[in-house]
């Protein structure tokens, strides 16, 4: 899949995990590069070519967290600032973990599970908790 154009510049196809433990906490990752490095986001990433969103989720997960998953239902969508004039076609999923153990990896910096007191003490991505929460995710 190519980029699109757009009047900001190339649209970059991106899919995003929301996986929850059975305790309810969120699995985030701390970006380890650009855009948002040092931030907290969800794992995730650019849809290579030839690759379905599905593909990419779970190719994704497994390289920034160690983690196996099985994609679900699309939960929601969003457009983010990428490089220069990018802008992030984000796709975000539900997922469910089925085998792995958490490790950061790839071009995650740290990866870990935070229940929703955690999160308000974490330098996160811009919109995610907006997001998130109007999609029901968050309480």
């Amino acid at each position: 899949m190519t980029a699109q154009q757009s009047p900001r510049g190339d649209v970059i196809s991106c899919v995003g995990a929301i996986i929850t433990d059975p305790a309810g906490r969120l699995l985030l990752i701390k970006r380890g590069h650009e855009p948002g490095a040092g931030l907290w986001s969800l794992p995730g990433g650019r849809v290579e070519p030839g690759e379905s969103d599905e593909q990419a989720l779970i190719r994704e997960v497994r390289e920034e967290t160690g983690l196996s998953v099985r994609a679900g239902r699309l939960i929601g969508a969003v457009q983010r600032a990428g490089f220069g004039e990018s802008v992030l076609d984000i796709r975000d999923y539900a997922a469910t973990t089925t085998g792995g153990t958490l490790a950061a990896g790839d071009d995650a910096a740290d990866a870990r599970w935070v229940d929703q007191a955690e999160l308000s003490g974490l330098s996160l991505t811009d919109g995610l908790v907006d997001a998130l929460t109007g999609w029901g995710v968050l309480g």
